[in-house]
């Protein structure tokens, strides 16, 4: 049915014209686009998170999608095209980890802001351990999820706060937050030491050495998807926001 072929370098990957021909016929109604006409076998929390991040017209972006899993611990398969290939994204919440046909570093040296969903759906395979040992994927091909989390955040295509950390807040990092193997350097490793003992304003961490609005941004939900992130809305520089906003 799909048109496969074999990049130099990669493993067979479909051809994303097949698989949206493929989608098509499963969606009688062409003139919609996205994920949203296509999540109907998701939970009703998860497609509800889903439906939200395309209102008004827009399209889910991958970090979104990730993020929602992740949140409401279901296992999913995120269909990405990537230039003129589709490369299935399995996501293991509750075990930390994702598999998929690409190694991290080859889907990781992809352009991250041009990855697009294609189609979300319940995941087939199961985690490493699983008892439906036949449905387990190849091992080599189970990779840890925060990297992934890290780099969407940082170098994807979204450039504003998710919905859950954003609004007026201020921020503060956990105490228990390990950065492990993230690549963090530089001013956004000065920023989260600086945040391990503050808390401060979005604003307030755009203005930091080496900062600026986006990566003050991209670090806030980088952190949060390593559940290394405190957001206080009572705090009294979040009520100071909230007057800034309405320009009082």
């Amino acid at each position: 049915m799909f048109e496969p072929t074999i990049p130099f370098g990669e493993p067979e990957l479909m051809r994303a014209s097949a698989y949206k021909l493929y989608l098509q016929e499963l969606d009688d109604d062409a003139a919609k686009s996205g994920v949203s006409s296509r999540i109907s076998s998701l939970s009703p929390s998860l497609r509800a998170d889903l439906y939200r991040f395309e209102a008004g017209g827009g399209t889910s972006e991958v970090l979104e999608v990730v993020a929602a899993c992740v949140r409401h611990a279901k296992r999913v398969t995120i269909q990405l095209q990537s230039g003129d290939h589709v490369v299935p994204l399995t996501v293991f919440p509750d075990e930390r980890l994702v598999h998929c046909p690409l190694t991290m570093d080859q889907l990781l040296a992809k352009p991250l802001t041009e990855l697009r969903v294609l189609h979300v759906e319940p995941a087939l395979l199961r985690p490493p351990g699983d008892t439906e040992r036949a449905l387990i994927g190849e091992l080599r091909l189970h990779f840890a999820l925060g990297p992934l989390l890290w780099e969407l955040a940082m170098r994807g295509g979204r450039a504003e706060l998710l919905p859950e950390i954003g609004g007026p807040a201020v921020y503060r990092v956990t105490p228990g937050l390990h950065l492990g193997s993230l690549p963090v350097n530089g001013p956004l490793l000065a920023a989260i030491y600086r945040l391990r003992s503050e808390s401060s304003t979005m604003s307030d961490i755009a203005e930091w050495p080496g900062m600026d609005r986006e990566r003050a941004v991209r670090l806030l939900n980088a952190l949060y998807l390593q559940a290394g992130l405190m957001v206080s809305r009572s705090h009294p520089d979040a009520i100071n926001e909230i007057w800034k906003f309405k320009g009082l």
